[in-house]
């Protein structure tokens, strides 16, 4: 991994840590809450069992529009996710800290080596790790390359899901048009089967990787739209 010069981090204010302590704790009420209600099905969970199986670890990518929903079906798994120095990054990693994910400090700018490091570190000792592929500013539903060279240095499979509600919130000024599903809605969870990258993996190799990763997620998200077309 090649190490480029992280920017300084920017402390919070006080006015900022607090509401991150406030609204990351209501957050989290919400998911807990929204979550529960809803009414689940999943598609491909046998793609899930196989990659268990193999004991290597598993690298989960989904696009960041499904963080809401995804917080609450994989909960409590300790699953390790990477999260910035940020207002919102740190608002965001309050709420998922709060239903049993691990965080590894870092983004795109600051520390990304670092918190790489880290999930590998953390896959290496038996948790799991998972990436919001297109984040933490976008583009939109376009993949960026952490899982492949996560998946590439651990030898943990790349699982790809996506998850559709079937009617939902949208906040459609943010980057990603975030989703928050309704309350005691039917939702989706769709599980592609696993990416495995060699590690020998060259360059030309990892491309084609995250290739598939894109086309993998792409076509997840026709599925959905299947889904929901027939709700």
């Amino acid at each position: 991994m090649a190490r480029s010069p992280d920017r300084p981090i920017k402390e919070l204010t006080r006015r900022q840590r607090f509401l991150v302590w406030f609204l990351g704790g209501l957050a989290a009420w919400a998911v807990r809450v929204i979550g529960s209600s809803l009414r689940w099905e999943v598609y491909g969970w046998e793609n899930c069992e196989k990659a268990y199986a193999s004991h290597k670890g598993l690298v989960y990518a989904f696009w960041h529009s499904e963080i809401f929903a995804s917080t609450w079906f994989w909960r409590n798994r300790g699953v390790v996710v990477m999260s910035g120095y940020n207002f919102d990054a740190r608002l965001t990693a309050r709420v998922i800290g709060k239903h049993g994910y691990e965080i590894a400090r870092g983004s795109a700018s600051r520390g990304a080596v670092r918190a790489l490091v880290g999930m590998v570190r953390a896959i290496q000792r038996g948790r799991d790790a998972a990436f919001t592929i297109d984040g933490p500013r976008g583009p939109r539903h376009v993949a960026k390359p952490g899982a492949v060279m996560v998946a590439k240095a651990t030898g943990a499979p790349i699982i790809c899901f996506h998850i559709r509600p079937s009617s939902a919130w949208v906040f459609s000024k943010s980057w990603d048009r975030t989703e928050i599903p309704r309350p005691f809605g039917r939702i989706a969870l769709f599980i592609a089967p696993a990416i495995a990258v060699a590690r020998d993996a060259d360059d030309a190799e990892q491309a084609r990787k995250l290739e598939e990763v894109q086309s993998t997620l792409e076509s997840l998200v026709r599925q959905g739209d299947q889904w929901q077309k027939s709700c």
